[in-house]
Protein backbone atom coordinates (compact mmCIF):
# COMPACT_ATOMS: atom_id res chain seq x y z
CA UNK A 1 0.00 0.00 0.00
CA UNK A 2 1.29 3.45 -0.96
CA UNK A 3 -0.56 6.71 -0.48
CA UNK A 4 0.11 10.45 -0.44
CA UNK A 5 -2.00 12.33 2.07
CA UNK A 6 -2.44 15.87 3.35
CA UNK A 7 -3.35 16.63 6.94
CA UNK A 8 -4.56 19.97 8.28
CA UNK A 9 -2.54 20.88 11.38
CA UNK A 10 -2.36 23.85 13.75
CA UNK A 11 -3.03 27.24 12.22
CA UNK A 12 -4.70 25.65 9.20
CA UNK A 13 -1.37 24.59 7.69
CA UNK A 14 -1.20 21.63 5.33
CA UNK A 15 1.14 18.78 6.23
CA UNK A 16 1.96 16.49 3.31
CA UNK A 17 3.04 12.92 4.07
CA UNK A 18 3.63 9.62 2.33
CA UNK A 19 2.61 6.22 3.69
CA UNK A 20 3.81 2.86 2.37
CA UNK A 21 3.79 -0.71 3.61
CA UNK A 22 1.30 -2.96 5.39
CA UNK A 23 -1.86 -1.19 6.54
CA UNK A 24 -1.73 -3.00 9.87
CA UNK A 25 2.01 -2.42 10.40
CA UNK A 26 3.45 -0.44 13.30
CA UNK A 27 4.20 3.05 11.93
CA UNK A 28 7.80 4.16 11.52
CA UNK A 29 7.72 7.96 11.24
CA UNK A 30 10.78 9.01 9.25
CA UNK A 31 12.19 12.55 9.27
CA UNK A 32 14.04 13.36 6.05
CA UNK A 33 17.25 15.33 5.65
CA UNK A 34 17.91 18.98 4.82
CA UNK A 35 16.81 19.85 2.21
CA UNK A 36 14.38 17.01 1.63
CA UNK A 37 10.78 15.87 1.39
CA UNK A 38 8.56 12.87 1.90
CA UNK A 39 9.65 11.09 -1.27
CA UNK A 40 10.69 7.41 -1.39
CA UNK A 41 14.08 6.19 -0.22
CA UNK A 42 13.74 2.73 -1.65
CA UNK A 43 16.45 1.06 0.43
CA UNK A 44 14.68 2.31 3.56
CA UNK A 45 11.24 1.30 2.27
CA UNK A 46 12.32 -2.26 1.53
CA UNK A 47 13.94 -2.67 4.93
CA UNK A 48 10.92 -1.21 6.76
CA UNK A 49 8.36 -3.29 4.86
CA UNK A 50 10.38 -6.48 5.35
CA UNK A 51 10.01 -5.93 9.09
CA UNK A 52 6.27 -5.37 8.86
CA UNK A 53 6.54 -1.62 9.44
CA UNK A 54 4.34 1.03 7.86
CA UNK A 55 6.71 3.78 6.71
CA UNK A 56 5.32 7.30 7.21
CA UNK A 57 7.36 10.21 5.84
CA UNK A 58 6.05 13.75 6.37
CA UNK A 59 7.51 16.71 4.51
CA UNK A 60 8.51 19.30 7.12
CA UNK A 61 6.84 22.73 6.93
CA UNK A 62 7.93 24.70 3.87
CA UNK A 63 8.99 21.63 1.90
CA UNK A 64 7.00 20.20 -1.01
CA UNK A 65 3.28 20.33 -0.29
CA UNK A 66 3.63 21.25 3.41
CA UNK A 67 2.77 24.83 4.36
CA UNK A 68 5.45 26.99 5.94
CA UNK A 69 5.76 27.58 9.68
CA UNK A 70 8.05 30.62 9.79
CA UNK A 71 10.35 30.87 12.79
CA UNK A 72 9.83 27.24 13.78
CA UNK A 73 12.12 25.54 16.25
CA UNK A 74 13.09 21.87 16.16
CA UNK A 75 10.59 21.23 18.96
CA UNK A 76 7.71 22.50 16.81
CA UNK A 77 7.80 19.19 14.95
CA UNK A 78 6.16 17.59 17.99
CA UNK A 79 2.76 19.18 17.39
CA UNK A 80 2.74 18.07 13.76
CA UNK A 81 3.75 14.51 14.65
CA UNK A 82 1.12 14.30 17.38
CA UNK A 83 -1.50 15.28 14.77
CA UNK A 84 -0.06 12.69 12.40
CA UNK A 85 -0.14 9.98 15.08
CA UNK A 86 -3.80 10.78 15.75
CA UNK A 87 -4.62 10.64 12.03
CA UNK A 88 -2.89 7.27 11.75
CA UNK A 89 -4.97 5.95 14.64
CA UNK A 90 -1.98 4.41 16.38
CA UNK A 91 -1.02 4.18 20.05
CA UNK A 92 2.53 2.93 19.47
CA UNK A 93 5.08 3.82 16.82
CA UNK A 94 8.77 4.25 16.09
CA UNK A 95 10.64 7.32 14.87
CA UNK A 96 13.81 7.83 12.84
CA UNK A 97 15.65 10.79 11.34
CA UNK A 98 18.60 11.10 8.97
CA UNK A 99 20.87 14.16 8.95
CA UNK A 100 18.66 17.24 9.46
CA UNK A 101 15.91 14.82 10.46
CA UNK A 102 17.98 13.65 13.42
CA UNK A 103 17.13 16.53 15.78
CA UNK A 104 13.45 16.15 14.85
CA UNK A 105 13.59 12.46 15.74
CA UNK A 106 15.07 13.39 19.13
CA UNK A 107 12.32 15.98 19.72
CA UNK A 108 9.71 13.29 19.11
CA UNK A 109 11.59 10.90 21.40
CA UNK A 110 11.40 13.53 24.12
CA UNK A 111 7.80 14.66 23.77
CA UNK A 112 5.57 12.33 21.75
CA UNK A 113 4.25 9.71 24.20
CA UNK A 114 3.34 7.15 21.52
CA UNK A 115 6.97 6.83 20.41
CA UNK A 116 8.49 3.57 21.69
CA UNK A 117 12.06 3.97 20.38
CA UNK A 118 14.04 6.37 18.20
CA UNK A 119 16.81 6.17 15.61
CA UNK A 120 19.20 8.98 14.63
CA UNK A 121 21.32 8.52 11.49
CA UNK A 122 24.18 11.02 11.09
CA UNK A 123 22.12 13.60 12.94
CA UNK A 124 22.93 17.23 13.62
CA UNK A 125 23.88 18.13 17.21
CA UNK A 126 22.82 21.39 18.94
CA UNK A 127 24.66 24.51 17.81
CA UNK A 128 24.97 25.58 21.45
CA UNK A 129 26.11 22.15 22.66
CA UNK A 130 28.61 22.57 25.46
CA UNK A 131 32.13 21.91 24.19
CA UNK A 132 31.01 21.31 20.58
CA UNK A 133 32.57 23.25 17.70
CA UNK A 134 29.51 22.95 15.46
CA UNK A 135 31.18 23.65 12.12
CA UNK A 136 34.57 21.99 12.63
CA UNK A 137 35.08 19.22 10.10
CA UNK A 138 32.34 20.26 7.66
CA UNK A 139 32.95 20.35 3.93
CA UNK A 140 33.16 23.73 2.22
CA UNK A 141 29.51 23.98 1.12
CA UNK A 142 28.22 23.32 4.64
CA UNK A 143 30.69 25.74 6.21
CA UNK A 144 29.42 28.47 3.90
CA UNK A 145 25.78 27.54 4.45
CA UNK A 146 25.89 27.65 8.24
CA UNK A 147 28.12 30.74 8.37
CA UNK A 148 25.48 32.44 6.23
CA UNK A 149 22.65 31.11 8.43
CA UNK A 150 24.20 32.90 11.40
CA UNK A 151 23.36 36.16 9.59
CA UNK A 152 19.63 35.36 9.71
CA UNK A 153 17.01 35.07 7.00
CA UNK A 154 18.02 38.19 5.08
CA UNK A 155 21.46 36.75 4.40
CA UNK A 156 20.50 33.10 4.13
CA UNK A 157 17.60 33.31 1.68
CA UNK A 158 19.60 34.73 -1.28
CA UNK A 159 22.30 32.11 -0.74
CA UNK A 160 19.80 29.24 -0.72
CA UNK A 161 17.98 30.62 -3.76
CA UNK A 162 21.21 30.21 -5.74
CA UNK A 163 21.55 26.63 -4.50
CA UNK A 164 17.91 25.94 -5.40
CA UNK A 165 18.50 27.01 -8.99
CA UNK A 166 21.04 24.20 -9.23
CA UNK A 167 19.37 21.47 -7.17
CA UNK A 168 15.74 21.77 -8.26
CA UNK A 169 16.45 19.85 -11.48
CA UNK A 170 19.80 18.24 -10.62
CA UNK A 171 20.49 14.64 -11.58
CA UNK A 172 22.48 12.27 -9.39
CA UNK A 173 25.53 13.03 -11.55
CA UNK A 174 24.97 16.77 -11.05
CA UNK A 175 24.79 16.29 -7.28
CA UNK A 176 28.13 14.49 -7.29
CA UNK A 177 29.68 17.54 -8.92
CA UNK A 178 27.81 20.23 -7.00
CA UNK A 179 28.37 18.69 -3.57
CA UNK A 180 31.91 17.51 -4.25
CA UNK A 181 33.40 18.90 -1.01
CA UNK A 182 30.75 17.05 1.02
CA UNK A 183 31.11 13.60 -0.51
CA UNK A 184 34.07 11.42 0.43
CA UNK A 185 34.71 8.40 -1.78
CA UNK A 186 32.61 6.15 0.47
CA UNK A 187 29.58 8.39 -0.09
CA UNK A 188 30.22 8.86 -3.79
CA UNK A 189 30.12 5.07 -4.14
CA UNK A 190 26.45 4.91 -3.06
CA UNK A 191 25.33 7.88 -5.16
CA UNK A 192 24.58 5.66 -8.13
CA UNK A 193 21.47 4.18 -9.70
CA UNK A 194 18.55 3.94 -7.29
CA UNK A 195 19.83 5.88 -4.27
CA UNK A 196 21.25 8.70 -6.37
CA UNK A 197 17.91 9.03 -8.15
CA UNK A 198 16.07 8.97 -4.81
CA UNK A 199 18.25 11.79 -3.47
CA UNK A 200 17.70 13.89 -6.59
CA UNK A 201 13.92 13.33 -6.42
CA UNK A 202 13.89 14.41 -2.77
CA UNK A 203 15.68 17.66 -3.65
CA UNK A 204 13.28 18.33 -6.53
CA UNK A 205 10.18 17.89 -4.37
CA UNK A 206 11.67 19.79 -1.42
CA UNK A 207 12.41 22.88 -3.49
CA UNK A 208 9.48 22.84 -5.91
CA UNK A 209 7.87 25.95 -4.37
CA UNK A 210 10.95 27.66 -2.96
CA UNK A 211 13.52 27.47 -0.17
CA UNK A 212 11.31 28.13 2.88
CA UNK A 213 11.72 24.65 4.37
CA UNK A 214 15.49 24.62 3.90
CA UNK A 215 15.82 28.12 5.30
CA UNK A 216 13.70 27.36 8.36
CA UNK A 217 15.61 24.12 9.00
CA UNK A 218 18.96 25.89 8.96
CA UNK A 219 17.76 28.70 11.21
CA UNK A 220 16.30 26.15 13.63
CA UNK A 221 19.65 24.34 13.78
CA UNK A 222 21.65 27.45 14.75
CA UNK A 223 19.11 28.45 17.40
CA UNK A 224 17.95 26.66 20.58
CA UNK A 225 16.04 23.48 19.77
CA UNK A 226 13.24 24.19 22.23
CA UNK A 227 13.55 21.02 24.30
CA UNK A 228 16.16 19.36 26.53
CA UNK A 229 17.79 16.04 25.70
CA UNK A 230 17.31 15.11 29.35
CA UNK A 231 13.58 14.82 28.58
CA UNK A 232 14.26 11.63 26.62
CA UNK A 233 13.44 8.45 28.51
CA UNK A 234 12.92 5.92 25.68
CA UNK A 235 15.60 3.88 23.86
CA UNK A 236 17.59 5.88 21.28
CA UNK A 237 19.95 4.37 18.70
CA UNK A 238 22.60 6.62 17.16
CA UNK A 239 24.70 5.88 14.05
CA UNK A 240 27.51 8.16 12.86
CA UNK A 241 30.53 7.72 10.56
CA UNK A 242 34.03 9.10 10.98
CA UNK A 243 34.27 10.17 7.31
CA UNK A 244 31.10 12.33 7.34
CA UNK A 245 31.68 15.79 5.81
CA UNK A 246 28.04 16.98 5.99
CA UNK A 247 27.48 16.36 9.70
CA UNK A 248 30.93 15.91 11.24
CA UNK A 249 31.83 12.92 13.39
CA UNK A 250 32.12 15.23 16.39
CA UNK A 251 28.33 15.71 16.29
CA UNK A 252 27.83 11.98 16.73
CA UNK A 253 30.38 11.88 19.53
CA UNK A 254 28.66 14.77 21.29
CA UNK A 255 25.20 13.19 21.02
CA UNK A 256 26.58 9.82 22.14
CA UNK A 257 27.80 11.51 25.32
CA UNK A 258 24.66 13.62 25.84
CA UNK A 259 21.52 11.63 24.99
CA UNK A 260 20.36 9.65 28.04
CA UNK A 261 20.78 5.90 27.63
CA UNK A 262 21.75 6.13 23.95
CA UNK A 263 23.18 3.11 22.14
CA UNK A 264 25.81 4.63 19.86
CA UNK A 265 27.40 3.09 16.77
CA UNK A 266 30.37 5.28 15.82
CA UNK A 267 31.53 3.63 12.61
CA UNK A 268 35.07 3.98 11.30
CA UNK A 269 35.30 4.97 7.63
CA UNK A 270 31.59 5.51 7.05
CA UNK A 271 30.21 8.70 5.50
CA UNK A 272 26.97 10.64 5.71
CA UNK A 273 25.20 8.56 3.06
CA UNK A 274 27.05 5.26 3.16
CA UNK A 275 26.21 4.59 6.80
CA UNK A 276 22.47 4.76 6.14
CA UNK A 277 22.51 2.83 2.88
CA UNK A 278 24.83 0.11 4.16
CA UNK A 279 23.50 -0.39 7.69
CA UNK A 280 19.77 0.31 7.40
CA UNK A 281 18.72 -3.30 8.00
CA UNK A 282 20.83 -3.54 11.17
CA UNK A 283 19.48 -0.17 12.27
CA UNK A 284 15.85 -1.21 11.89
CA UNK A 285 16.42 -4.60 13.53
CA UNK A 286 17.83 -2.79 16.55
CA UNK A 287 15.06 -0.18 16.53
CA UNK A 288 12.32 -2.82 16.40
CA UNK A 289 13.91 -4.77 19.26
CA UNK A 290 14.37 -1.65 21.37
CA UNK A 291 10.75 -0.64 20.83
CA UNK A 292 9.56 -4.15 21.72
CA UNK A 293 7.64 -4.26 18.43
CA UNK A 294 6.74 -7.83 17.51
Amino acid sequence: MVSMDVLEVSGGRQLSYRVSGPADGVPLIFHHGTPGAGTPIHVLERAAHARGLRLVTPSRPGYGGSGRLAGRSVADVVEDVEALVEALGTTRCLVAGWSGGGPHSLACAARVPEIAAALVIAGVAPFDGSGLDFMAGMGEEKLTEFATALGGETRLRPYLEVQRDYLREATAADILIGLSTLLPDVDRAVMTDEFGEDMAASFHEALVFGVDGWLDDDLAFVNPWGFDLDEISIPVMLWQGTADLMVPFSHGQWLAASVPGVVAHLEDGEGHLSIGVGAIERMLDELVRAGAIA
